[in-house]
Order: structure tokens, then sequence, then C-alpha cells
């Protein structure tokens, strides 16, 4: 006789093996953490075998867990997809969805894609800026949702993803060699400050040689081995790359994907809400380095 999967316990598991612990999936799900354990212990008897390995601070998935992760996140996707083509209602209307330009791609694309098949009738308006200024114009209500780049996030921030700093140069280049270190940071760049710090911390002399309010200029200046800039590893901006400095230069640091939702029940800011959870918490961990456009 065939046996089904409980969805409801496949949603708890991939928050889980997501977040990286019982405590935050609890948050996600709106659950408690003792009922979402539960759906694990369940999921877990009813296939005979360990889906997650607890024996660190981190709860990640045992190698039978990462082989139903790529199943659940199918099978929930399309359940999702089945409920709401059937059951969503002809929303109308406008979404304000603000994005730094440095983590539109490969991400965005897709989602807007799926939200405007869920949803044709909803417009979604596109700002790119840098965090500060999505911070300040989500805090007036000018956007319904944000997502930045922050080492730590203010209140209402969740947390999707936590991704290392690196150095960023020309390929080939040979700028970090120089002395004092040529860095380029536009004015708005919110992981300027910090970097610079650590740059301090370590004696290490340096001298801002771009003095722009945009990131194309940084992006110049880098591509052509003028300075160097810390960049979320995996992310560069085109013709450039990781500079191969083997500890020469300081740890820039790391910074937080997070994300920002207007207090709202509407089931279209619900529904990308989780369409942008899904793309930056599951494809992050398998991309590959992902050039600037031009």
């Amino acid at each position: 006789m065939p046996r089904n999967l409980d969805l409801t316990s496949l949603r708890s598991f991939v928050a889980v093996a997501d977040s990286g612990g019982v405590t935050k999936a609890a948050g996600y799900l709106h659950l408690t953490q003792s009922a979402v354990s539960m759906q694990l212990k369940r999921l877990e008897e009813s296939l005979d075998v360990q889906l997650l390995d607890r024996a660190n601070r981190s709860v990640t998935p045992t190698a039978e867990g990462e082989q139903l992760l790529s199943y659940a996140r199918r099978m929930l996707a399309l359940n999702d997809e089945i409920y709401t083509r059937l059951t969503a209602q002809d929303y109308e209307g406008e979404i304000t969805l603000g994005v730094p330009h440095d983590i539109i791609y490969p991400y965005i694309p897709p989602i807007l894609r799926s939200f405007a098949a869920d949803f044709p009738r909803v417009q979604v308006k596109l700002v790119s800026a840098p965090t500060k200024s999505l911070l300040e114009m989500f805090g007036r209500g000018e956007c319904d949702a944000i997502v930045t780049t922050e080492e730590t996030p203010g209140p209402g921030g969740e947390i999707l993803v936590e991704l290392p700093l690196v150095w960023v140069g020309a390929l080939g280049g040979s700028a970090w060699k120089n002395a004092p270190l040529p860095v380029a940071f536009c004015k708005n760049c919110i992981f300027r400050s910090e970097v610079l710090r650590r740059l301090d911390e370590a004696d290490c002399d340096w001298q801002m040689v771009v003095d722009s309010d945009l990131d194309n200029a940084v992006e110049a200046v880098v591509s052509a081995d003028l300075a160097v800039h810390a960049a979320i590893t995996g992310i560069y901006p085109r013709d450039t790359g990781p500079v191969p400095h083997d500890g020469s230069l300081p740890d820039p640091g790391k910074t937080s994907i997070a994300l920002y939702i207007q207090p709202s029940e509407e089931p279209v800011i619900t529904a990308l809400r989780d369409m942008i959870r899904n793309a930056y918490r599951s494809q992050w961990q398998h991309s590959e380095p992902v050039p600037l456009r031009a």
C-alpha cells in the first residue's frame, strides 16, 4: 500500500535545514519548538532514517537528509503553486520591492517571473538602491519589502543567509600589493565603515581612490586595477575576482542578507516573502560566482 509523506513535516524539515536550528525554524513557521521537533521525529520514524545531525551547535542534514531536502523543496514548491493557483483571488495593485544592485542577480529575475505568473494583475515595482537608502524608504512605508546586506539586521530584519566578504581586485591585477592600499567604496556602501575600521586595526595604511555615490564608479576603478574593494563572496564586478593576498590583508568581515516585510496578512505579500526566502536560502548554497552585469 502506498504511503504518503506529511507536507507539514517536510516544511518543518526544510526550515530547520535552511536555518540551522529548531529555534529559528519555529520562529519562521510560527510554531512552538516542541511542535517542530515532534514533526521532525515523526518524519524520521516514517522513513526509518536519521535526517538531521544534531551533534553540533548548528543542526545539519545527514546524507539521507540532503537527499530528501532536494525532493522536499520540489514537493513544497509544487504544493504551494497548486494552492496559490486554485485559491488565490484576482489581486490587483502594486508592490514595491527594494534590493541592492549587487544581490539582484541571479535570484530576483526568477522571483519576479514566478510572482507575475501567480499574480498577473499585481505589478512589482523594483527599486535598486544602497541598503541605507532602502532602510530609510522602508521606514517611511515606501517599500512593501526590501532585501538588504547588513552585518547585523535591525528590528524586523530576518536573516536569510550569512556570507563572508572578500577582497576583490582586477583579474591578474596588482593593486592589492600597493602601499598605502588603494581602496574604493561608494559613500553609501554598507560595508565601508566596518572594512575601513578593520584596516585601521590591522595597521594597514589605506587610501580612498574614488569619491562617488555610485557603485558603477567603484566597479570601474577596481576593474582597471586602480584599487581593491570588499564584496560578498561569489558576487564580483565584471573582470574582477578575489585577490590572492594570502593573509597580507585583514579579514574584511561578513554580511547578512536580510529580508524586511511590512506587516500584512495579504496573500500576495506572503507569497512574495516565501519566494524571496526560498531563492536566497536554498539557491545561494549551490551558486557559482556571479559577475555583476555591466
